[in-house]
């Protein structure tokens, strides 16, 4: 379901944590075509930054400077978004916050703090868009998710559980939103792992220099596959076959996942170069790493698959179906 359309006004869309990454390749991709767009962050100057590539591609665009984790700054920004333009068709929660280190090396505050920027961001953002799509019965919300909101990883405790806490948050709103008939729609979006500023400005306890886990996605391709959940709004939207195996594997294996994930994951999410110690962008943003991209281009992929996820399911049920009928015809010509 696309968001409702009035042919009188141009389309907008709202996109949290948009001056770096996922959020700023997203922001262009509704810039090309011809949506106005709406960017929150907290760095000022980030914000005049991403507004003025926004503008050079033809949009029009406007900056809101907030914290995800302060609600009242929130719906105060949804609030002069919508004075601007009059109403929000989409919105985009994409801020987060993460911190690498074993769990026993986190502390309570940062822990806090993960869950205020990835969880409660992510609610305080929903909370705001229905303020404006209730009363109007129509718009989208898109919230960008991870394959570690089904599979959790080492190292990565907080924001795994921020985000399971996202997907749960999302289904209970789902089920409310169709108890009451209405036509505002709620998707969410598991990405792969991307190449974007956060692995040198997150907060990290780790011996060496962070990395995803490869493979790596360019941004630009997530933001397409965003678009094109925000475009059709089914129920969970699974991006790239790793999104797919993890989630997947999780059902059937859960048990074999955490071997492997000792085996892969721990490794797996730092290069061979030591860490010398960084500033990180949990409690402030970092001015000089906002951009789109981080540092591993050479490594990306520049396209990826998508998957609906009830389709999967319902191959899964499939295959399923049919190997249970092959035991069975295969029990009767035996017996």
């Amino acid at each position: 379901m696309q968001p409702a359309k009035d042919a009188a006004r141009t389309q907008v869309v709202v996109i949290t944590g948009a001056t770096a990454g996922v959020g700023r390749a997203t922001a262009h991709a509704y810039a090309r075509r011809g949506w106005r767009v709406a960017l929150l962050a907290r760095d000022p100057a980030a914000l005049l930054a991403t507004r003025a590539e926004l503008e050079a591609l033809g949009a029009e665009a406007c900056t809101e400077s907030v914290d995800v984790a302060d609600a009242d700054a929130v719906f105060a920004a949804a609030e002069r978004v919508v004075e601007r333009w009059q109403a929000i068709d989409l919105w985009i929660n994409d801020a987060m916050a993460t911190i690498f280190a074993p769990v026993e090396r986190i502390t309570p505050g940062e822990y806090a703090r993960v869950t205020a920027v990835t969880y409660l961001g992510a609610v305080h953002g929903t909370m705001a868009a229905l303020r404006h799509m209730l009363p109007r019965d129509a718009g989208c919300i898109v919230q960008v998710g991870s394959a570690l909101s089904y599979r959790a990883i080492p190292l990565q405790s907080a924001y795994c559980g921020a985000k399971f806490g996202v997907r749960g948050f999302t289904d209970a709103l789902r089920c409310e939103l169709l108890h009451q008939r209405s036509r505002v729609r709620v998707t969410m979006v598991q990405l792969p792992a991307v190449d974007t500023p956060q692995f040198e400005w997150a907060r990290s306890r780790l011996p060496r220099r962070l990395q995803p886990v490869p493979p790596i996605h360019a941004p630009e391709v997530i933001a397409e596959a965003i678009v094109r959940a925000g475009e059709r709004m089914p129920r969970e939207r699974w991006v790239g076959v790793p999104t797919l195996q993890a989630i997947v594997g999780q059902l059937f294996a859960p048990g074999w996942l955490d071997r492997l994930m000792v085996r892969k994951a721990w490794d797996g999410q730092m290069t061979d170069e030591p860490e010398t110690g960084h500033a990180d962008a949990l409690f402030a943003p970092v001015p000089e790493l906002h951009r789109m991209h981080g540092r591993f281009r050479d490594r990306e992929r520049r396209s990826v698959t998508a998957f609906d996820a009830a389709h999967v399911r319902i191959a899964i049920a499939a295959l399923a179906f049919a190997l249970l009928v092959a035991a069975f015809v295969a029990g009767m010509l035996l017996g």
